[in-house]
């Protein structure tokens, strides 16, 4: 149990999801020894038995999660392919369009289009406060 303590206290300290897997395996060889009587070598065994286990088990399945984008876009990623409203010409210099309610800078994608108010255009990119428009 001191054991998992340890791997417990190191798990919160570098955040590193492996020693809480060690530690599941330090209280699996700590319960052997005080069910079943289990000398020395049978808790080394299940303490590396349960340790393999589980990082073989959920290590794959944390890696696939963390790997995967997240499903709610937020900030100027929601933005992107938006539709927006021209309120001033917007060309290659610039120009003004109205976008999820707010009034935003904004250039064409194209350097030769320029679209005039009234018309709508599609949010291809945001480059800091300017919106990239097509």
């Amino acid at each position: 149990m001191i054991g998992a303590a340890a791997l417990g206290i190191g798990l919160v300290i570098t955040a590193m999801p492996e020693l809480g897997m060690l530690a599941v395996g330090a209280v699996a060889a700590a319960v052997v020894a005080g069910i079943f009587g289990g000398d020395a070598v049978v808790q080394v065994v299940s303490f590396v038995v349960v340790s393999t286990a589980l990082i073989a088990v959920v290590r794959p399945i944390a890696n696939r999660h963390r790997a995967q984008r997240p499903q709610l876009a937020t900030g100027i990623d929601a933005l992107k392919g938006k539709q927006a409203v021209v309120l001033e010409r917007v060309d290659a210099s610039g120009g003004r369009i109205k976008l999820a309610g707010e009034v935003w800078s904004a250039r064409s994608l194209d350097t030769d289009r320029a679209f005039e108010p009234g018309q709508e255009v599609d949010v291809v990119d945001i480059e800091g406060a300017t919106a990239i428009v097509m």
